[in-house]
């Protein structure tokens, strides 16, 4: 029999618990077998590979996304000439599943609030999941936390913060909100270390891969139904803010760069702009050898559109007769270096 268990309250917000449901037992082994979410195995800094789908009439970048497990806004910066609402019959839309992996230790789960997704590492691969998280006024921790109980059929009792802003506007909230299809929490949640915040799923078609919640880390239903499966008791829950991520692949170096919203300020240009500089300086410093273009860079900027871009290589250093043994020139004295591209 399954025993009854209670998530924590939002801190310093009320004392009565948030949500209360029942602890998910082992899933039926099929379950277990056919995760709709891709492992990928991890290339050096690198996992995953971009694809392409050809739109239906009636499809939307929301069904899309809740269908194939990807965030709306990934969506919409992948295919930036794509009408999100109504992408028309025979659209090829690129489907963006190539990552530069945040530069983390990679083990358990971590989340990047600046890309709005959920990397789950185990068994030296990685899937990657849509997540909605906090808004501007509600912002998500960043945090080291751990998943302490995972819960099936969740009842959700907001917060004192939360019924009063439904106050505010004019429309009552309930103080406790039953299992079923009008529960924001979803059909399932993972209950975290750090208090009063969950990984749980939703009621709502449209928002993962958003700034949406309260802080808690929206999934689409048909994944976290999936994934509470997955991860065991004690798995480690990082949260990070990691707008512009750069690695290596062999010997390529990789640029992903994520503007926060939907449009693209001047002013978030400029940010993220002084922000690859100084990740680009920082990579080359570690990696002497390591070569980089600029023009690769400002298209990486320009866009911002998360997909991971090659931007330089690693060169072969080729001694000569008058080259000290063991040095990288980048400005090209002494050791001949050439990009191929």
């Amino acid at each position: 029999m399954l025993a009854p268990a209670l998530l924590l309250a939002e801190p310093g917000k009320d004392s009565q618990p948030q949500a209360a449901g029942e602890e998910i037992g082992q899933p039926e082994q099929e379950t277990r077998q056919n995760p709709p979410v891709p492992k990928f195995p991890i290339e050096g800094d690198l996992a995953g590979r971009l694809g392409v789908m050809t739109t239906e009439f009636e499809d939307t970048f929301a069904a899309i996304g809740n269908q194939n497990s990807l965030g709306y806004l990934e969506l919409v910066k992948a295919n930036p000439d794509v009408d999100p609402w109504l992408p028309g019959e025979g659209t090829a839309i690129t489907v963006p599943r190539r990552y530069v992996l945040p530069d983390v230790e990679r083990k358990g789960i971590v989340i990047n609030l600046a890309e709005y997704r959920l990397y789950y590492f185990s068994d030296g691969g990685v899937q990657v999941y849509p997540v909605g998280v906090g808004t501007e006024d509600n912002p998500s921790p960043l945090t080291d936390a751990e998943v302490t109980m995972a819960l099936e059929s969740p009842a959700w009792y907001p917060p004192a913060s939360i019924r009063a802003e439904y106050e505010a506007m004019g429309e009552y909230l309930p103080r406790m909100i039953p299992p079923g299809p009008g529960n924001p929490l979803g059909t399932h949640a993972l209950m975290l270390s750090e208090r009063g915040y969950l990984i749980h799923g939703t009621n709502k078609l449209f928002g993962v891969g958003m700034q949406v919640s309260h802080g808690c880390f929206r999934m689409y239903n048909e994944d976290i139904s999936r994934f509470v499966y997955e991860v065991s008791k004690g798995t480690s829950v990082r949260v990070i803010r990691e707008p512009v991520k750069i690695g290596m692949r062999g010997n390529e170096v990789w640029l992903e760069v994520h503007r926060p919203e939907e449009d693209y300020s001047a002013e978030d240009r400029e940010e993220l702009w002084q922000a690859v500089l100084a990740k680009v300086e920082i990579f080359r410093e570690q990696r002497p050898a390591v070569e980089v273009q600029r023009s690769a860079i400002e298209e990486a900027v320009d866009l911002a559109d998360g997909l991971p871009r090659m931007i330089g290589e690693q060169l072969t250093r080729v001694a000569d007769e008058n080259a000290s043994p063991g040095r990288s020139t980048p400005d090209g004295k002494g050791i001949p270096q050439q990009l191929w591209f």
